[in-house]
């Protein structure tokens, strides 16, 4: 196991990679908590409400790296997490001796660990960190987090999780993190399709939407899409908390890993194949409830 520092302290240095719908609601949160920030964003404007309230600019995760303590990451696709900390630029190019790298990207397990070994070579601890709760969790510091890794260092940045969510668990070893989110995601998406399909009907029936939302979302079909994206549907509101092309990655992360364990998972690759055809719609940049769409279209009932 990796040497951390046992506390955090006032002269702690935070790094942050990815600041985007939901990393630039929580650098702010850890900012807001009084430690000095330095951020990377591939795109250097969703950055600057940041840098504008403080945090220092940096031109490349090698850079934030070699100016922190604690270095978060949370970017798009499995192939960014690599570039971001294996590349010529990347953090584990510029990490310190004693420091701590954390993944929040949702990404493939072997990643996770592959990240926690390269880090041991060099005296870096690594943790995985996926969340969930989309843009909204994000901004108002509610989200799940499902954390695999060195366990000392996560004990070590306990107060920096606290500033992002409310329901913050240690699963395991490297990796643990991502297999959880992958059952997050698994769930999420059989969820996803019940909503959608439950509004389309509703429509058919010619029933009044609000009402049935809020008669069904009182019994056993409660959940969190229910509550938090049926709504947006209705005004519709296609913005991403989430992007399709996101989800998307995510299952199909799930439907490899549960290929390799020799598992089937019919309504997860069903689920996979209707968010497919989302994105070849064109809707791949808008959020999860965009499912709505393609199974308007499907029931003639676009609108």
């Amino acid at each position: 196991m990796s040497t951390t520092t046992s506390v955090l302290s006032e002269k702690t240095k935070i790094g942050w990679v990815g600041t985007g719908v939901m990393g630039r609601w929580m650098c702010q949160h850890v900012m807001d908590l009084g430690y000095q920030m330095t951020v990377y964003n591939r795109t250097k404007a969703k950055a600057d409400p940041l840098v504008d309230d403080g945090a220092t600019w940096a031109d490349s995760p090698q850079a934030v790296a070699k100016n922190s303590d604690v270095i978060f990451t949370i970017v798009g696709f499995p192939a960014d997490v690599r570039e971001v900390y294996f590349g010529g630029n990347g953090i584990l190019a510029g990490a310190k001796a004693g420091s701590i790298v954390v993944d929040m990207t949702t990404t493939e397990p072997s990643l996770a660990l592959e990240i926690y070994q390269k880090g041991q070579v060099q005296d870096t601890s690594s943790i995985d960190a996926p969340v969930s709760g989309g843009d909204v969790g994000a901004r108002e510091a509610k989200l799940a987090i499902m954390i695999g890794g060195d366990e000392q260092a996560v004990k070590t940045i306990q107060p920096l999780f606290d500033a992002m969510g409310q329901n913050i668990v240690y699963q395991g070893g490297a990796g643990a993190g991502q297999h959880t989110k992958m059952c997050n995601q698994i769930t999420i998406a059989g969820t996803m399709v019940g909503v959608c399909e439950a509004l389309v009907y509703g429509a058919k029936a010619g029933l009044d939407l609000e009402v049935m939302l809020s008669t069904i979302s009182k019994g056993a079909a409660k959940c969190w899409s229910l509550d938090n994206l049926a709504p947006r549907v209705l005004k519709r509101d296609f913005d991403p908390g989430f992007f399709v092309e996101h989800f998307i990655k995510d299952m199909g992360i799930a439907l490899a890993e549960a290929k390799q364990m020799n598992l089937s998972l019919p309504g997860l690759a069903l689920v996979h194949q209707l968010y497919l055809a989302v994105q070849a719609q064109g809707h791949g940049r808008l959020g999860t409830q965009a499912l709505m769409l393609a199974l308007e279209q499907m029931s003639g009932r676009s609108q």
